[in-house]
């Protein structure tokens, strides 16, 4: 749901240049002090090793081999770069996103104004998420990323700039688009860039500290962005809001810095010539899977019907009147809830039943989504919306493992893009949608409600359509096999 915004997303995660193929690395060969990623690549490891669906709902529930270790993807230099430098930037895009709605709405009053967002940050994903896939399979990822991440500087100036002028909005929604694309581009060479990172054995681990740093950032910066326009309102209305923009350049300068210091693992480049079958070998892939696809097809439902971030505006302004600084405290909610389940995932082992726990988790967002649309009290719209972050958690941990260690490396880029497709556009026109919905129904409140009602149904029916999903087990099971 969120993307890998994120989880947003969901941005701000973090390559090298070789046609090498993956080293391989067995499950549980990771003790203290070894060296598995200078081991000697395998050439006769087989390009698709990853295991069918079937296989891996009928696993056992073998014991992860030796104790588990909460920590085992932090002793890795790289992914210690990657993380601070990627949770530096998840601030400062936060940030902006807080300064960018409370403008918007400031200046026209109109929940469509916000929707609008959404359909110009989702238009890039539709058109551009499979070609940057497939780009991200042939180039280095981390040159990607940085080029992406100096667009995205580019684009936050031009915010600022407008912003201290009152510029015309069709400039504002101009550098938004930009934006999207930045994002669609970065989107995939960051995901499959994880993996040369640390060994397949440690991806679980990875995506919960993942997650961990999106809900940090996601906690963090929404609360400093509500303060910094408050701020800005407050004791300096002649700049507008653009020293809040240059806040998010600064995060982005950052986060360059860090990938500049990465030494992955070379990545296995993809070797067919570019063409319209190499472009949709991710959309092929994941339609043969049915166990990603059941997990892509659930968060994207659940997010495109039940998310309410795109209308927060809307009830700090309106219905709970509690004005920038309040905005700062809802949009950070959710992250503090998922912070909270992120760390719990990380310390406990690993969950045992992992298809049950996700499509409770997702019903449970629904019915949590509901309750803080009828809600006027800001204290109970503050724990609904952590308790959505805490269950969207789980879905985005479940989610992003599985994308990653059920595909080939060479594949990681293309099918990522694909997770981005459907995540991203979801994320992205589920604000749309509730803008225009709440446009339509002359109400946020019945917009917010409706949607909610939807993601529980949609629960319904991916477990009716894939029934793979109920006999998903462990998440570490997975990752041997796909090993």
């Amino acid at each position: 749901m969120t993307p890998d915004s994120q989880c947003p997303a969901r941005s701000g995660d973090a390559q090298a240049d070789s046609s090498a193929p993956t080293t391989q690395i067995a499950a549980g060969s990771l003790l203290p002090g070894a060296t598995p990623l200078d081991e000697p690549p395998d050439d006769e490891r087989p390009a698709a090793a990853a295991p069918t669906e079937d296989e891996l709902a009928l696993s056992p529930l073998s014991p992860r081999l030796g104790r588990h270790d909460p920590y085992s993807a932090l002793r890795f230099r790289d992914y210690q770069l990657y993380s601070v430098g990627g949770l530096i930037a998840i601030i400062g895009n936060q940030v902006q996103g807080v300064a960018v709605g409370w403008e918007l709405y400031e200046r026209t009053r109109d929940p469509w104004s916000l929707g609008l967002v959404g359909l110009v940050q989702a238009a890039p994903v539709i058109l551009l998420a499979l070609p940057a896939g497939q780009i991200a399979d042939r180039f280095d990822r981390r040159r990607i990323v940085l080029a992406m991440e100096l667009l995205l500087m580019l684009c936050w100036l031009g915010l600022a700039v407008l912003s201290f002028t009152r510029g015309p909005l069709l400039l504002f929604y101009g550098c938004l688009l930009l934006d999207g694309v930045a994002h669609t581009f970065a989107g995939p060479a960051r995901s499959a860039l994880l993996t040369q990172l640390v060994p397949p054995d440690v991806l679980p681990n990875a995506a919960i500290w993942n997650s961990s740093r999106w809900q940090i950032g996601s906690m963090i910066g929404p609360a400093l962005g509500g303060l910094a326009v408050a701020g800005c309102k407050t004791y300096a209305p002649q700049w507008g809001y653009a020293p809040v923009y240059g806040f998010a350049v600064l995060c982005s300068m950052v986060l360059m810095l860090f990938l500049l210091q990465l030494r992955p693992r070379p990545q296995q480049r993809e070797s067919e010539p570019a063409s319209w079958q190499t472009l949709l070998a991710g959309l092929r892939f994941v339609r043969d899977n049915k166990i990603i696809l059941a997990t892509i097809t659930l968060d994207m439902f659940a997010v495109l019907l039940g998310g309410a971030t795109t209308l927060l505006p809307i009830f700090a302004s309106d219905i709970l009147r509690v004005g920038p600084q309040g905005l700062g405290w809802l949009r950070a909610a959710p992250a503090v809830g998922a912070l909270a389940m992120a760390l719990a995932l990380a310390m406990l082992p690993p969950l045992r039943r992992a298809g049950t726990a996700l499509r409770w988790a997702v019903a449970g967002f629904g019915a949590a989504t509901v309750v803080f649309g009828l809600s006027q009290n800001l204290w109970l719209s503050l724990a609904m919306l952590a308790l959505t972050g805490a269950l969207d958690n789980i879905s985005v941990v479940v989610r992003h493992t599985l994308v990653q260690v059920l595909t080939p490396d060479h594949m990681r880029g293309r099918v990522s893009a694909v997770n981005s497709v459907f995540i991203g556009t979801s994320n992205e026109l589920g604000g749309f949608e509730s803008g225009a919905a709440a446009k339509l129904l002359r109400s946020p409140v019945a917009a917010v409600v409706l949607g909610g009602l939807g993601t529980i149904a949609v629960v319904a029916f991916v477990a009716r359509a894939w029934p793979q999903i109920r006999g998903l087990h462990s998440l570490e099971d997975a990752a041997r096999q796909g090993a």
